[in-house]
């Protein structure tokens, strides 16, 4: 597999637990968190991903809208985290560094110190 499929793969299983991250510091419409997502190396999205996770993470009650007037344009929709999305967002948290130190266990095995 080429490096920039490794890449993709890996953010899919990743970047809706990061949209909660995000909503668990601040309330935030979408293409800010598309533009915070971007701005860390590896994490490269677009709103072509993002709009339809949000639109799936709020059917799944993880997160909810409100809608606000913009001083640059149309309204903005918000999101802001449920205690449902804090609950998912824990759990991942946990299962992630379990998951994280066992895949560090086997890079780990053979390497030279």
């Amino acid at each position: 597999m080429e490096p920039r499929g490794l890449a993709t793969q890996l953010r899919r299983g990743t970047v809706e637990y990061c949209v909660l991250a995000l909503l668990r510091q601040a309330e935030r419409y979408g293409f800010e968190l598309v533009h915070e997502l971007s701005s860390v190396d590896g994490m490269v999205t677009s709103e072509g991903t993002i709009y339809p996770l949000l639109s799936r993470l709020r059917r799944e009650e993880l997160v909810s809208t409100s809608w606000r007037e913009s001083d640059s344009g149309p309204p903005r929709r918000y999101y802001r985290l449920t205690r449902a999305g804090q609950r998912a967002l824990d759990e991942f948290s946990d299962e992630w560094v379990r998951f994280r130190d066992a895949v560090d266990h086997f890079l780990s095995i053979g390497r030279p110190e």
